[in-house]
């Protein structure tokens, strides 16, 4: 039960994390304004994440561990095997835009201390990519659909022209119809 708690702690903190990256940018991720937000002591954020550099690898941790396991579950649940990985991955990066930036904020926190913390999601493309490349469709296409889901995630991120919710939808079809299309 105990433990149980500290998890539901850490991600109250975590998520107070991006609340402030969202909102008042990376620089302004300090351990002080963190506790303020999460609504804890020092002492207690210190506790749970041991620097600054500890908390952005949480964040990391747990965006790799909440993407990919909704990816590998869409994957696992897709009823076409042929194509699963790339429709998981459109899916889950679209689900990523409807439901917020959580993954955008770890992703700039890590860049902007640490670079080096973006190598556990580094490696976990390259697995996706794989998976991408080998699920029964055309490769080109499909990782052509991955980039392009990549793409409007990020000009969604940075606000570089996003796309309109009736576009975005179409596009997301159009992106989907490219999995469904097996190699011949």
């Amino acid at each position: 039960m105990k433990g149980d708690k500290s998890f539901i702690k850490q991600d109250l903190i975590l998520k107070a994390a991006s609340n402030i990256v969202q909102r008042d940018g990376v620089a302004q991720l300090t351990l002080e304004a963190l506790a303020k937000e999460a609504g804890i002591s020092k002492g207690g954020l210190l506790y749970h994440f041991s620097s600054k550099e500890a908390l952005i690898k949480g964040m990391m941790d747990k965006l790799n561990e909440s993407y990919g396991a909704e990816i590998q579950r869409k994957a696992e649940e897709d009823q076409q095997s042929h194509g699963a990985w790339s429709r998981a991955y459109v899916e889950a990066t679209f689900n990523e835009l409807d439901c917020g930036v959580d993954m955008s904020s770890a992703l700039f926190a890590a860049a902007f201390a640490n670079p080096k913390l973006l190598e556990g999601m580094q490696a976990q493309y390259k697995v996706w990519q794989s998976h991408i490349e080998n699920d029964g469709t055309d490769s080109v296409q499909a990782t052509i659909a991955r980039l392009a889901a990549d793409g409007l995630w990020f000009a969604e991120m940075f606000g570089l022209a996003p796309l309109d919710t009736d576009l975005r939808n179409k596009v997301y079809h159009e992106l989907i119809s490219w999995t469904k299309e097996e190699r011949h």
